[in-house]
């Protein structure tokens, strides 16, 4: 072709891109084929900057009939390079004019959304979009006028024919369809290819007015009105005592403007267009702030569909392939904006960052404000604005952190009691008689060996400082920190349920129920495509069957399989699946305990061999510390994993909205989570130590290893390490190594990714990024189901087992402060912008937080019957002691065993090892002597003490739980402050319409009196004077009403 040839292609007529006009001015600026540059780009930069996105069309080329050139290069149309330097000295920079990509290329519609998709550019194109840039600036988007694969376009002489992919193909036909779907729908679309990310194509959306209003009134969307009321305040003492703490909480309060105290608020209402006059309309652009818009936007992306893809394939068996493949992608249904995502289609879709957040010459923004006064360890003591995240971020994510602060608040008075109960065991225990006894060398009690052969007898005081520890967490003082906690537990649910009601009043969540609902029922993409499939399969067995059936039975059928659900026989498969699968992970966690416990007993029957004195009498604490680190790597592995199966198996049962979707994934992944992290503990708590068998008669696992026992001062110590290392290696590698390390893995990773394919271009690499490439390169936000697990799993160690591990409450206090800053850091600096989600509530996770307190209340009581010594010592003090003291205890809990019978094989190799000869030796149980007619059979003391621990338990279980009941009914969920505003607002709106309606009847009235005398004047006309003006009087009666 010679180079001064141009390419005809044709295009629609009507350009549907860019603003719509009205009228005239509609009329005036149709688009008519070669209008590509203006004559002169100083009358018309706005119109040039229109045209260009005009330019583009969704629609196939075959079905208009203008004509538009496509231009090679920038040379054809006989630019010169002093023309183009004397274009740039005149025009402005068109990124500082559109804010660096919050704005159109017109500077004045504002992104309100994106799209990202890939495409595969050719070199040619490439030259054609560094010359446009570098000529005009202004000409951005111009590379999509570059001609289609597949459509037949010329080729240059010398160039052979590219290979066509259809795949890529279908995708872009799916976008112009899909994006002319949306023009349609009222948005506005500009598109940007001439980015620094080689291969990566953004499509801008813009909400117009008359589409905000539209779709604002469709999701009632409850906006301020002009009406504002004053807010209830307190008088008299609690008027100056709020104003103390107000004085006294000044220096930790956020310095921003949502935060501070309303004295008046402004009255909301469903936005309606037919009564915008009472909402305050003086500011357009405000009225619907950045995160109102977004979700307005992605309202309409969901419900846009893409139903098909018009093109031609090409030729050969390929086209045939291709086309029955396409045929079949059209009959299974309609394609939303998620479908169109997980088809790749589009690669991502997000709502733009309010701008920078770091720099210089940063305009202040919201994003910039969190970031200074949130997402800041530096503020970590301060309050959190949490008006302001609600207001970037919506009420989902506010609900998130709200939530979190109110539990970080409740977590200070429980971590200064369990201080208290650390300081009182710590402070007693030189005063603790059976520790002491244990301590005292001059019971010289003699234990049964631990293992068979190679363990030796050991002396009960070799134990001393396992028993002391004890003390600290076994006294009288934790049985009331478990009543503290489960009482703790019922307030916290009880305080929270009124923040909640009160952050409801003041975001205008009142009375939402009716649009959840809506949201509720809306269908998932993925299931109605596997509804559409299983219609599509029935509808071609029913053409097999019925070939020679006329139109109309065709017809009814085709309305019959509109109809179509999944129902539990379609479902069966993945139902049969999901119970087999958590069968599985559940067996395979116990498993890994069973696996750790078997480590357990032979690591510690080899360190037994040691010759050393020292390495024997470390034993208990080497296999124990070395067992706990093997379960806390295990336990974060697994979270990973359980997290992706929960996901899958979730994603086969294929639900029908995205709240049952949620729901089901969060009870799945809690489920395996919580089986995986406590599993270990439960162990320790109720399980080691009651099935060894006595001396002679051991329980063996494999007929070779030996159930592992308790220490002599019991398991609670052993369950203490054990829950405070999965506590504390949970919190500080799974939540914050894990959140600080992989986001920022993930990030440099993209960026030398990245960097490969960026040009070398020096003009493209010293060009500023627009805001939505920056934000393309940040981590998509993958939802708030990590963050609550990761907080439930740790209420439940606060909780569960806190008669254990006091000082719970304080690490994980001391955990949330930091998590609080990180997961803000996060949400500001580390991931895309989330789509607005609005909710009055946290959802399932306050019925999952209900049932760990209630479970709180039974393990406690278990936990101090069962695994403490709490127990045994009431039972002795009160039954047997002889002087009322806890003198004797010890003795009493350990029973005698006659050493000549052991079975074969199981004595000690080395009898003589404490340099006697050993005839009887102890053992910790309730159990007859050797010299009584029923030797080693159970004795009476053990029933009893066992009747006293089920009694304990039925008392405790009852009397906390009557006790958290009482707590839940003593306080309001409402705050009666809130429900008195809530009724004033009611009254208020009820005001309003009264007196608009009585305004109503008033013109009425006015204008029918007008009307009124208007026609006596008509009837007292001359009849001469009346019959040459007949048409004069019709007109006295008609008058137009304009409420």
């Amino acid at each position: 072709m010679e180079k001064d040839e141009i390419h005809l292609r044709r295009l629609p007529a009507a350009a549907p891109w860019g603003p719509r006009k009205s009228g005239a001015e509609d009329a005036g600026s149709e688009f008519h084929g070669v209008d590509f540059l203006p004559e002169d780009l100083n009358e018309a930069p706005e119109e040039t900057g229109m045209r260009v996105n005009k330019k583009y069309s969704c629609l196939p080329a075959e079905e208009k009939g203008i004509h538009i050139i496509n231009i090679r290069a920038i040379e054809d149309i006989g630019y010169d390079q002093h023309e183009s330097t004397l274009l740039n000295s005149l025009s402005k920079n068109p990124d500082a004019d559109c804010k660096y990509g919050l704005y159109f290329r017109d500077g004045k519609r504002k992104v309100d959304y994106i799209l990202v998709y890939h495409y595969k550019k050719s070199s040619a194109g490439r030259t054609l979009t560094r010359r446009v840039h570098h000529n005009d600036s202004s000409a951005r988007s111009t590379k999509q006028d570059q001609p289609l694969p597949g459509k037949g376009v010329q080729l240059e002489m010398g160039e052979s024919e590219p290979h066509v992919d259809y795949h890529e193909d279908d995708k872009r036909f799916r976008r112009e369809e899909y994006e002319g779907n949306l023009v349609e729908a009222g948005l506005e679309l500009e598109r940007d290819e001439d980015t620094k990310i080689h291969g990566i194509g953004f499509v801008k959306i813009h909400a117009p007015w008359n589409v905000l209003c539209r779709e604002a009134e469709f999701l009632k969307l409850k906006m301020p009105t002009k009406k504002m009321y004053q807010i209830n305040q307190t008088h008299g003492l609690l008027k100056k005592i709020n104003s103390v703490i107000q004085k006294i909480t000044e220096p930790i309060q956020p310095k921003v403007a949502e935060h501070k105290p309303q004295t008046v608020k402004r009255l909301s209402y469903p936005f309606s267009r037919e009564k915008q006059h009472l909402f305050d309309l003086s500011d357009r652009d405000s009225f619907f702030d950045s995160k109102t818009r977004s979700t307005i936007v992605y309202e309409i992306l969901k419900r846009t569909t893409c139903t098909k893809a018009k093109y031609s394939m090409g030729k050969g068996e390929g086209r045939k392939k291709e086309t029955t493949l396409l045929n079949k992608r059209r009959k299974c249904g309609k394609y939303g904006i998620t479908s169109l995502l997980a088809n790749g289609v589009y690669s991502a879709a997000y709502p733009l960052h309010d701008g920078d957040y770091e720099g210089e010459n940063v305009e202040p923004n919201d994003r910039k404000l969190l970031c200074e006064e949130w997402a800041s360890y530096g503020v970590f003591y301060k309050y959190q604005p949490i008006d302001l995240v609600r207001k970037y971020f919506g009420e989902k994510i506010g609900l998130y952190f709200a939530w979190l602060g109110v539990y970080t608040q409740m977590l200070i008075p429980a971590s200064i009691v369990g201080i208290i109960v650390f300081l009182y065991g710590c402070a007693t225990v030189d005063e603790n008689i059976p520790s002491m006894e244990m301590c005292d060398q001059r019971n010289n009690i003699t234990m049964c060996p631990l293992c068979d052969r190679t363990c030796s007898y050991w002396k009960m005081s070799s134990a001393c400082a396992t028993a002391r520890a004890s003390h600290l967490f076994d006294n009288p003082a934790t049985v009331f920190f478990s009543v503290f906690m489960a009482l703790w537990a019922a307030t916290f649910m009880e305080h929270w349920k009124r923040k909640q009601m009160r952050l409801n009043y003041r975001w205008d969540l009142t009375g939402f129920e009716e649009e959840e609902e809506a949201v509720k029922d809306h269908p998932r993409a993925e299931y109605e495509a596997k509804v559409l499939e299983k219609s599509l399969r029935k509808e071609h067995k029913h053409k097999e069957k019925h070939r020679y059936f006329p139109e109309e039975t065709a017809n009814k059928w085709r309305q019959r399989t509109d109809k179509e659900k999944l129902t539990w026989k379609d479902r069966f498969p993945a139902y049969l699946t999901n119970f087999v699968g958590i069968i599985f992970m559940v067996g395979l966690t116990f498993a890994i305990v069973f696996g750790v416990i078997i480590y357990r007993i032979s690591t510690a029957a080899a360190l037994a061999i040691s010759s050393t004195p020292s390495g024997r009498s470390s034993v208990r604490v080497t296999v124990t510390a070395t067992a706990v680190i093997i379960n806390l790597v295990v336990i974060i592995i697994l979270d990973e994993v359980y997290g992706c199966i929960a996901r899958w198996l979730t994603q086969i049962e294929v639900p029908k909205t995205d709240k049952n979707f949620e729901e089901r994934l969060i009870f799945k992944a809690f489920l395996l989570k919580f089986v995986n992290a406590y599993t270990p503990i439960f162990y320790v708590a109720f399980f080691k130590g009651r099935f060894v068998g006595r001396p002679g008669d051991y329980v063996y696992i494999f007929h070779s290893f030996r159930m592992e026992e308790c220490a002599p001062g019991g398991c609670l110590m052993e369950l203490c390490i054990q829950l405070s290392i999965i506590m504390l290696g949970k919190q500080l590698i799974q939540n914050n190594l894990f959140e600080i390390g992989i986001p920022k893995m993930k990030k440099f990773i993209r960026y030398m990714k990245l960097k490969r394919r960026r040009s070398l271009d020096h003009e493209e690499h010293m060009k500023k990024k627009q805001r939505y490439e920056v934000d393309y390169n940040l981590e998509p936000f993958a939802g708030l189901t990590p963050e609550y697990m990761e907080m439930i799993i740790q209420f439940g160690f606060v909780t569960l087992f806190v008669a254990s591990f006091p000082l719970a409450p304080l690490f994980a206090l001391l955990n949330n402060i930091i998590e609080i800053r990180l997961d803000a850091k996060k949400f500001v600096t580390e991931l895309r912008r989330p789509v607005a989600v609005r909710a009055k509530d946290i959802g399932i996770w306050y019925n999952i937080l209900r049932g760990i307190g209630k479970l709180a209340v039974i393990i406690n009581a278990f936990v101090i019957s069962f695994t403490s010594d709490f127990i045994p010592r009431l039972v002795y003090l009160y039954m047997y002691s002889e002087n009322g003291t806890m003198h004797g205890f010890v003795n009493h809990t350990l029973s005698s065993f006659n050493v000549s019978d052991f079975q074969a094989g199981t004595a000690p190799n080395d009898p003589m090892d404490l340099g006697y000869e050993v005839q009887i030796c102890r053992y910790k149980d309730y159990r007859e002597p050797p010299w009584s007619e029923n030797k080693y059979d159970i004795s009476k003391d053990f029933w009893a003490v066992l009747a006293a621990r089920l009694a304990f338990v039925i008392v405790f279980q009852n009397l906390v739980m009557f006790m958290s009941d009482f707590v839940d009914w003593i306080i309001p969920d409402i705050p009666k402050d809130i429900s008195q505003q809530i009724h004033k607002e009611k009254v208020l709106m009820v005001e309003v319409f009264m007196r608009e309606e009585q305004g109503k009847l008033q013109m009425l009235e006015t204008w029918k009196d007008k009307d009124k005398k208007k026609g006596e004047n008509c009837n007292n006309h001359s009849p001469r004077l009346s019959r040459s003006h007949s048409g004069s009087l019709s007109s006295c009666h008609s008058y137009p009403l304009d409420v």
